[in-house]
Protein backbone atom coordinates (compact mmCIF):
# COMPACT_ATOMS: atom_id res chain seq x y z
CA UNK A 1 0.00 0.00 0.00
CA UNK A 2 1.47 3.54 -0.69
CA UNK A 3 0.67 6.79 0.98
CA UNK A 4 -2.04 7.93 -1.08
CA UNK A 5 -4.43 4.56 -0.57
CA UNK A 6 -3.17 4.42 3.06
CA UNK A 7 -5.08 8.03 3.34
CA UNK A 8 -7.86 6.96 1.46
CA UNK A 9 -8.08 3.82 2.87
CA UNK A 10 -11.79 4.19 5.03
CA UNK A 11 -10.95 2.43 7.88
CA UNK A 12 -7.98 4.83 8.56
CA UNK A 13 -10.72 7.51 9.12
CA UNK A 14 -13.15 5.69 11.54
CA UNK A 15 -13.09 4.46 15.33
CA UNK A 16 -10.90 5.44 18.37
CA UNK A 17 -7.51 4.73 16.33
CA UNK A 18 -8.90 6.63 13.01
CA UNK A 19 -7.53 9.95 12.02
CA UNK A 20 -10.22 12.24 13.13
CA UNK A 21 -9.50 10.90 16.90
CA UNK A 22 -6.27 11.15 16.97
CA UNK A 23 -6.01 14.80 15.22
CA UNK A 24 -8.73 16.05 18.23
CA UNK A 25 -6.29 14.28 20.82
CA UNK A 26 -2.93 16.11 19.25
CA UNK A 27 -5.04 19.20 19.39
CA UNK A 28 -6.30 18.89 22.61
CA UNK A 29 -2.85 18.54 24.50
CA UNK A 30 -1.03 20.98 22.56
CA UNK A 31 -4.11 23.14 23.09
CA UNK A 32 -3.64 22.74 26.85
CA UNK A 33 -0.14 22.95 26.42
CA UNK A 34 -0.40 26.40 24.94
CA UNK A 35 -2.83 27.78 26.92
CA UNK A 36 -0.39 26.84 30.60
CA UNK A 37 2.20 28.34 28.72
CA UNK A 38 0.49 31.70 27.59
CA UNK A 39 -0.73 32.17 31.47
CA UNK A 40 3.14 31.51 32.55
CA UNK A 41 5.00 33.07 29.77
CA UNK A 42 3.30 36.39 28.73
CA UNK A 43 2.52 38.01 32.28
CA UNK A 44 6.40 37.18 33.57
CA UNK A 45 7.61 38.53 30.29
CA UNK A 46 5.20 41.75 30.38
CA UNK A 47 5.53 42.46 34.37
CA UNK A 48 9.95 42.03 33.67
CA UNK A 49 9.34 43.92 30.61
CA UNK A 50 7.74 46.72 32.15
CA UNK A 51 9.99 47.41 35.11
CA UNK A 52 13.63 46.61 33.24
CA UNK A 53 14.25 44.57 36.26
CA UNK A 54 15.15 40.64 35.63
CA UNK A 55 16.12 40.64 32.05
CA UNK A 56 19.29 38.75 32.49
CA UNK A 57 17.20 35.93 33.79
CA UNK A 58 14.52 36.06 31.14
CA UNK A 59 17.04 35.81 29.11
CA UNK A 60 18.86 32.43 30.36
CA UNK A 61 15.67 31.21 31.52
CA UNK A 62 14.61 31.16 27.92
CA UNK A 63 18.12 29.87 26.71
CA UNK A 64 18.07 27.02 29.19
CA UNK A 65 14.98 25.69 28.67
CA UNK A 66 15.67 25.50 24.88
CA UNK A 67 18.54 23.35 25.97
CA UNK A 68 17.02 20.77 27.27
CA UNK A 69 15.93 17.74 25.35
CA UNK A 70 12.24 16.74 25.40
CA UNK A 71 11.96 13.36 24.71
CA UNK A 72 14.78 12.67 27.70
CA UNK A 73 12.59 15.02 29.73
CA UNK A 74 9.69 13.55 29.56
CA UNK A 75 11.34 9.71 30.00
CA UNK A 76 12.43 11.66 32.97
CA UNK A 77 9.39 12.53 34.23
CA UNK A 78 7.54 9.11 33.58
CA UNK A 79 10.16 7.60 36.00
CA UNK A 80 9.86 9.96 38.86
CA UNK A 81 6.17 11.09 38.56
CA UNK A 82 4.71 8.38 36.49
CA UNK A 83 2.68 8.16 33.19
CA UNK A 84 0.29 10.99 33.39
CA UNK A 85 -0.82 13.74 31.15
CA UNK A 86 1.54 16.59 33.45
CA UNK A 87 4.78 14.84 32.20
CA UNK A 88 3.74 15.08 28.64
CA UNK A 89 2.36 18.52 29.38
CA UNK A 90 5.52 19.72 31.35
CA UNK A 91 7.83 17.89 28.26
CA UNK A 92 5.92 20.58 25.96
CA UNK A 93 6.07 23.77 27.78
CA UNK A 94 9.52 23.26 27.70
CA UNK A 95 9.36 24.45 23.53
CA UNK A 96 6.13 26.70 24.32
CA UNK A 97 7.70 28.80 27.21
CA UNK A 98 11.07 30.26 25.64
CA UNK A 99 9.83 31.95 22.54
CA UNK A 100 6.50 33.14 24.50
CA UNK A 101 8.65 34.59 27.00
CA UNK A 102 11.41 36.15 25.02
CA UNK A 103 8.67 37.50 22.67
CA UNK A 104 6.91 39.11 25.23
CA UNK A 105 9.07 40.61 27.26
CA UNK A 106 11.46 41.68 23.74
CA UNK A 107 7.81 43.54 22.74
CA UNK A 108 7.15 45.62 26.33
CA UNK A 109 10.99 46.65 26.83
CA UNK A 110 11.25 47.98 23.13
CA UNK A 111 8.21 49.92 23.20
CA UNK A 112 9.23 53.45 22.28
CA UNK A 113 9.93 55.37 25.64
CA UNK A 114 7.97 58.34 24.43
CA UNK A 115 5.12 56.61 24.10
CA UNK A 116 5.15 55.38 28.01
CA UNK A 117 5.98 59.21 29.20
CA UNK A 118 3.47 60.52 27.42
CA UNK A 119 0.96 57.80 29.03
CA UNK A 120 2.23 58.70 32.68
CA UNK A 121 2.10 62.10 31.38
CA UNK A 122 -1.83 62.03 31.11
CA UNK A 123 -2.51 60.60 34.64
CA UNK A 124 -2.35 56.81 33.58
CA UNK A 125 -2.07 54.08 36.21
CA UNK A 126 0.75 51.55 35.67
CA UNK A 127 -0.93 48.96 35.17
CA UNK A 128 -3.32 50.61 32.64
CA UNK A 129 0.32 51.44 31.02
CA UNK A 130 0.57 47.70 30.89
CA UNK A 131 -2.07 46.48 29.86
CA UNK A 132 -3.10 49.80 26.75
CA UNK A 133 -0.32 51.02 26.11
CA UNK A 134 2.92 48.20 26.20
CA UNK A 135 1.04 45.37 25.29
CA UNK A 136 -0.96 46.95 22.82
CA UNK A 137 2.14 47.94 20.87
CA UNK A 138 4.34 44.55 21.70
CA UNK A 139 1.49 42.69 19.92
CA UNK A 140 3.38 42.03 16.77
CA UNK A 141 6.62 40.49 19.19
CA UNK A 142 3.96 38.71 21.32
CA UNK A 143 2.11 37.19 18.48
CA UNK A 144 5.40 36.05 16.80
CA UNK A 145 6.35 34.32 20.17
CA UNK A 146 2.93 32.64 20.13
CA UNK A 147 3.40 31.24 16.03
CA UNK A 148 6.61 30.10 17.17
CA UNK A 149 5.42 27.90 20.17
CA UNK A 150 2.72 26.44 18.74
CA UNK A 151 4.56 25.31 15.67
CA UNK A 152 6.78 23.45 18.10
CA UNK A 153 4.74 22.21 20.24
CA UNK A 154 2.13 20.78 17.64
CA UNK A 155 5.38 18.94 15.71
CA UNK A 156 6.54 17.83 19.44
CA UNK A 157 3.26 16.65 20.55
CA UNK A 158 4.05 13.14 18.77
CA UNK A 159 6.25 12.25 21.73
CA UNK A 160 2.93 11.69 23.71
CA UNK A 161 2.28 8.23 22.40
CA UNK A 162 5.96 7.63 23.82
CA UNK A 163 4.06 7.27 27.17
CA UNK A 164 1.06 5.30 26.23
CA UNK A 165 -1.04 8.96 24.87
CA UNK A 166 -2.50 9.24 21.76
CA UNK A 167 -2.40 11.62 19.56
CA UNK A 168 -1.09 11.83 15.65
CA UNK A 169 2.42 10.59 17.23
CA UNK A 170 0.68 6.92 17.30
CA UNK A 171 0.89 6.34 13.65
CA UNK A 172 4.46 7.07 13.82
CA UNK A 173 4.70 4.93 17.05
CA UNK A 174 2.52 2.36 15.91
CA UNK A 175 3.66 1.79 12.31
CA UNK A 176 7.09 2.01 13.65
CA UNK A 177 6.45 -1.28 15.75
CA UNK A 178 4.77 -2.93 13.26
CA UNK A 179 6.86 -2.10 10.51
CA UNK A 180 4.08 -0.54 8.35
CA UNK A 181 6.47 2.19 7.07
CA UNK A 182 3.85 3.57 4.76
CA UNK A 183 1.52 4.65 8.05
CA UNK A 184 4.87 5.82 9.88
CA UNK A 185 4.85 8.55 6.57
CA UNK A 186 1.30 9.27 7.04
CA UNK A 187 1.16 10.12 10.63
CA UNK A 188 4.29 12.31 9.97
CA UNK A 189 2.69 14.16 6.67
CA UNK A 190 -0.38 14.15 9.02
CA UNK A 191 1.69 16.55 11.76
CA UNK A 192 3.39 18.14 8.87
CA UNK A 193 0.34 19.53 7.59
CA UNK A 194 -1.60 20.15 11.45
CA UNK A 195 1.85 22.48 12.61
CA UNK A 196 1.75 24.02 8.77
CA UNK A 197 -2.73 24.76 9.63
CA UNK A 198 -2.03 26.42 12.66
CA UNK A 199 0.21 28.68 11.35
CA UNK A 200 -1.53 29.52 9.05
CA UNK A 201 -4.10 30.13 11.39
CA UNK A 202 -1.94 32.15 13.63
CA UNK A 203 -0.63 34.08 10.73
CA UNK A 204 -4.06 35.36 10.04
CA UNK A 205 -4.69 36.31 13.36
CA UNK A 206 -1.67 38.26 13.76
CA UNK A 207 -2.87 40.10 10.54
CA UNK A 208 -6.22 41.16 12.06
CA UNK A 209 -5.38 41.95 15.93
CA UNK A 210 -2.50 43.92 14.99
CA UNK A 211 -2.88 47.70 14.16
CA UNK A 212 -1.42 48.50 10.40
CA UNK A 213 0.17 51.20 12.54
CA UNK A 214 2.78 48.63 14.00
CA UNK A 215 3.47 46.13 10.60
CA UNK A 216 6.56 46.99 8.91
CA UNK A 217 6.76 48.33 5.94
CA UNK A 218 7.26 45.88 3.53
CA UNK A 219 8.24 48.30 0.31
CA UNK A 220 9.82 51.82 0.34
CA UNK A 221 10.51 53.84 -2.80
CA UNK A 222 14.01 54.68 -3.54
CA UNK A 223 14.61 58.45 -4.70
CA UNK A 224 15.98 56.93 -7.95
CA UNK A 225 12.18 55.02 -8.72
CA UNK A 226 9.48 56.86 -10.22
CA UNK A 227 6.87 58.05 -8.38
CA UNK A 228 3.33 58.57 -9.65
CA UNK A 229 2.42 61.93 -9.89
CA UNK A 230 -1.52 62.76 -9.52
CA UNK A 231 -3.69 64.33 -12.80
CA UNK A 232 -3.53 68.24 -12.54
CA UNK A 233 -0.09 68.38 -10.20
CA UNK A 234 2.74 69.55 -11.65
CA UNK A 235 5.85 66.85 -11.50
CA UNK A 236 8.27 66.66 -8.46
CA UNK A 237 11.24 69.28 -9.36
CA UNK A 238 14.93 67.03 -8.91
CA UNK A 239 17.57 69.28 -8.59
CA UNK A 240 20.61 68.77 -11.47
CA UNK A 241 24.16 68.92 -10.22
CA UNK A 242 26.07 72.33 -11.79
CA UNK A 243 28.44 71.07 -13.82
CA UNK A 244 29.36 74.80 -14.62
CA UNK A 245 32.95 73.84 -13.25
CA UNK A 246 33.22 70.56 -14.05
CA UNK A 247 36.00 71.68 -16.75
CA UNK A 248 38.21 74.29 -14.70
Amino acid sequence: MNLIGWFADPANWSGPAGIPTRLLEHLRYSGLTLLIAVLIAVPTGAMVGHTGRGGFLVVGLANWLRSLPDLGLLVLLVLLVGIHLVTVTAALLVLAIPPLLAGTYAGVSNVDSSVVDAARGVGMRERDILLKVELANSMPLLLGGLRAAALQVVATTAIAAYVGYGGLGRFVLDGQATHQYVQMAGGAVLIAILALLVEGVLAGVQRLVVSPGLRPARTRLSDDEPRTVPPGHPAPHRATPDMSGANR
